[in-house]
């Protein structure tokens, strides 16, 4: 099969961010052609200034559109994309130059209808976003959870970098209008209509992540919130692993009030456990610093997502209330 690539990126109020992306592209030592569209959801700060900096360097498409969420902006840009394979990506990562290279070569070595690969950060990142960054790949935290080689039959790529067949994408519609969580969601559908999805590992983009603590924390508290949504829709999706962020805050919990007996082992572990993480982010970084940030944005990931989770859990399996009716602000309505 003769695959076109057609990258698709929604963009939100971020033109700088737009322009750092495009500015890989240009690097991408690819021997064939490719498109690139870009669809503005809504923004009031517009990257179409931006877009005319590349337009005699790349085959680039820009689009301007109510704002609808990035499910539905991704849809809208791969319905008037020219290729037959789209490359999905948030507009805040970076390209290395052997992306699209290695796409193409896992893709030709196992072909699949949709694939993932993984992020990383770059050297230019801050310390907080290599912090984060760790906290959201490593295997000591959910990064182990999220997927790997050793779950590529399972996996359910995650749409800051994803990749989708046209076929695929007609047979589906697309992501839906739930965010976050609207690419697990497009994996599980693909699933049932024995659509094939893998990991390539090579694939690699740096994503940035431009994030403080605070909005860190909302954004897995929402993916927290989400997991028992996407359980309910998809009966027999949900796994014992998605349930250790909610496990180890609430051991945390038991094991701080414990020491009130005079009981101190329990939280032992926990020092333990931190003291690993902060040894195994100083190594990889080769930074104590970001090393002691990834401690607390691992404290962060778990504690967001892991209420999130629970607090879910209670509506859906208990309460048993609708989604959108407990938690509108997890859905878009459609532009």
């Amino acid at each position: 099969m003769n695959r076109e690539y057609s990258f698709i990126v929604p963009v939100y109020n971020r033109p700088e961010e737009t322009r750092e992306l495009l500015q890989s592209m240009t690097a991408l030592n690819f021997n064939r052609d490719f498109e690139v569209v870009i669809v503005e959801d809504g923004s009031s700060h517009t990257s179409k200034e931006i877009i005319k900096e590349f337009e005699g360097t790349l085959h680039i498409s820009y689009y301007f559109k109510d704002n609808s969420g990035p499910g539905k902006s991704r849809n809208y840009g791969m319905q008037r994309a020219k290729g037959n394979y789209f490359l999905i990506l948030d507009s805040d990562v970076i390209l290395p130059e052997d992306y699209l290279t290695q796409v193409d070569n896992g893709l030709e070595k196992n072909y699949c209808d949709c694939f993932g690969g993984p992020d990383g950060a770059h050297k230019t990142f801050s310390d907080i976003q290599k912090a984060i960054d760790f906290s959201m790949t490593s295997f000591l935290t959910t990064g182990g959870i999220r997927g790997g080689k050793k779950a590529v039959n399972k996996f359910q790529p995650r749409s800051f970098n994803m990749g989708l067949s046209k076929q695929a994408f007609k047979a589906t519609g697309g992501f839906g209008s739930i965010h976050p969580g609207e690419d697990p969601d497009l994996s599980l559908r693909l699933e049932k209509l024995n659509f094939t999805t893998c990991l390539i590992p090579k694939a690699v983009v740096f994503h940035k992540r431009r994030i403080d603590w605070e909005k860190f924390y909302s954004q897995v508290y929402k993916f927290g919130l989400t997991r028992p949504i996407l359980n309910r829709w998809h009966k027999g999706s949900g796994k014992i692993t998605y349930w250790f962020p909610s496990v180890f805050i609430t051991g945390f919990v038991i094991s701080s009030l414990a020491t009130r007996l005079d009981i101190w082992w329990m939280l032992g572990l926990y020092v333990f456990y931190f003291l690993v993480l902060f040894f195994m982010a100083s190594i990889k970084t080769k930074s104590l610093k970001i090393g002691s940030l990834a401690v607390i944005a691992t404290i962060i990931q778990f504690f967001g997502y892991g209420y999130g989770f629970l607090k879910s859990s209670y509506t859906m399996l208990i309460r048993k209330t609708d989604p959108e009716e407990a938690y509108p602000g997890l859905f878009f309505k459609d532009a």
